[in-house]
């Protein structure tokens, strides 16, 4: 096992983690309300391809942490997971940055006029329920993760190895539930994209 990286410091851990996850929550959230109506110069979906990428990414280091911890490889874990987490911070700028810049998008819409008529709804037919579903878990599944994510690392960098694999087993498949919807979400609604 590993070395602690950081000192073991739960009060200012459970603050730090509260108020990081409640501020990033109360973002992502005010996200709906708003959008800059300016023209950057470019295709502001670049945004959601890159959040797709980081998303794909982040599932594949996923996998390939939990290969290297079960093998005994716990540095080379250690360094992949931060890097996941590292990546995760850059798609939460590339979310935001997409969000502020193209709006909401609505899946069926197909002549983007901003509602999906009957005629869309049909013509997508129950795959929008797919979607929905699948956005739906994505999304609650996202809002409730960071705070897992971030006390499990805590937990890990801490190597208080017994609270960081009881952590793990729960934050580790909804990480990558939520890694692997992300693209998912991502090529469903892409077409419908303005």
């Amino acid at each position: 096992m590993l070395e602690a990286s950081l000192s073991k410091n739960d009060k200012k851990a459970y603050w730090f983690i509260g108020i990081f996850s409640v501020v990033v929550f109360g973002v992502v959230v005010a996200l709906s309300k708003f959008k800059l109506d300016v023209d950057p110069g470019f295709d502001v979906h670049i945004f959601a391809k890159i959040d797709a990428f980081v998303n794909g990414t982040v599932a594949i280091l996923l996998v390939f942490a939990l290969w290297a911890v079960r093998s005994g490889k716990y540095k080379l874990h250690r360094q992949v997971m931060l890097t996941a987490m590292v990546l995760s911070i850059i798609f939460l700028i590339s979310y935001i940055a997409h969000h502020l810049l193209a709006g909401e998008a609505k899946f069926g819409d197909a002549d983007h006029n901003g509602i999906v008529s009957v005629a869309e709804k049909t013509a997508v037919g129950t795959v929008r329920y797919f979607y929905y579903a699948v956005l739906a878990t994505h999304i609650i599944l996202a809002a409730i993760i960071l705070p897992f994510i971030l006390f499990t690392a805590y937990r890990g960098l801490t190597s208080e190895w017994p609270a960081h694999r009881r952590l793990a087993k729960y934050t580790w498949p909804l990480w990558l539930y939520v890694a692997v919807t992300g693209p998912v979400v991502y090529f469903m609604i892409s077409p419908y994209y303005t």
